[in-house]
């Protein structure tokens, strides 16, 4: 068993310069900024049972493994998609160390409109489910690692916890960054001014998926209500819960976070919020889950931002991407058969 000590002390600190000790900085200029060459996708669609689709990106491990034969699956934030640098950056940081990656795209994220009215959502591990499951079906792996980014984060946790001892013996770890595991306060902070730039962002993206939703099922969303949207309740209340089968926005946040998983969680998994994360409000650091379950480790760095943690090094890597491959090595070589997978 790792003990959340033992975790702390096999990661290396995030001691950023002083030029990025600003959350906003860290947020903003690793969205905007950072290029990650050396990602060569190569695409997949499955077709869902619902006559829906999934576009999985694949990335193949550019060094040889010896041993065990070995998969990440990257999960992407709200909006996101599996081109954005943190995905990318995770991708090529594990690609490196023998790693094949699977980043997968939600319904409606790949570039082109998803076929149902509904599309995807904080809690749907229904999705991530199949997509492992269709992963793990070809038997071409021995060894799942599960990374998630902010929703995808959500995702990851919410997925470990509700399944704990029922989760596939190959998925050996989760490790989530910057995740609004409470959703419903996190909402909240989202709507305080100091975050309008970020969500006048968030709803130019959201308002152009309810014009292509609005041509494939008119009269069911108006694209002009969502523009003029502030908020991610006023969003959530109008399309996501009565899309998705929730009574209210309030009855999906509650369902959806992942927070009331934490100590259910069965697989080692860590979990790295910043202090100073402009997306996530108090609710969002779980440390009392920390301290009762032995399998969720949480750490909080002082800097990072929301999906920051920016880094200047030779390998061209953020923190956060070194990180995920220290915790999965030390995964690895701390649990059973720890000798094979070394």
């Amino acid at each position: 068993m790792l003990t959340s000590n033992v975790v702390t002390a096999a990661l290396t600190p995030y001691d950023p310069p002083i030029w990025l000790r600003s959350a906003h900085i860290q947020t903003v200029s690793s969205s905007l900024l950072r290029k990650v060459e050396g990602v060569e996708y190569f695409r997949e669609r499955i077709e869902t049972p619902d006559d829906d689709f999934i576009d999985l990106d694949w990335m193949r491990a550019s060094e040889p493994n010896i041993g065990p034969r070995r998969v990440i699956v990257v999960s992407h934030g709200l909006e996101g998609n599996s081109d954005r640098t943190y995905v990318r950056g995770m991708a090529r940081a594990f690609a490196r160390r023998g790693w094949d990656v699977c980043a997968w795209n939600y319904r409606g994220c790949s570039g082109e409109p998803n076929r149902r009215f509904y599309s995807y959502h904080s809690g749907a591990t229904d999705d991530l489910e199949f997509v492992i499951r269709h992963i793990l079906s070809e038997d071409r792996y021995d060894m799942v690692g599960l990374v998630g980014f902010s929703l995808g984060g959500n995702l990851t946790l919410k997925y470990l916890g509700e399944r704990g001892d029922q989760v596939d013996e190959r998925i050996s770890f989760g490790t989530a960054f910057s995740v609004p595991c409470d959703l419903a306060s996190s909402s909240d902070r989202m709507a305080r001014p100091e975050n309008y730039v970020y969500m006048k962002r968030f709803f130019r993206s959201l308002a152009e998926k309810a014009r292509l939703k609005s041509e494939m099922y008119p009269g069911r969303i108006d694209p002009e209500v969502v523009l003029r949207m502030r908020t991610f309740r006023e969003f959530d209340e109008y399309y996501t819960a009565p899309a998705h089968g929730f009574s209210s926005a309030v009855d999906y946040w509650k369902r959806a976070s992942s927070s009331p998983f934490l100590e259910e969680i069965r697989k080692p998994t860590l979990l790295v919020n910043s202090y100073d994360d402009p997306f996530l409000s108090a609710e969002c650091f779980p440390h009392d889950s920390s301290q009762a379950n032995p399998h969720f480790h949480l750490l909080t760095p002082k800097h990072g931002g929301h999906v920051g943690f920016m880094a200047s090094n030779a390998e061209g890597e953020y923190w956060s991407e070194k990180a995920a491959v220290q915790f999965a090595d030390h995964v690895l070589n701390s649990g059973p058969g720890a000798r094979q997978a070394a």
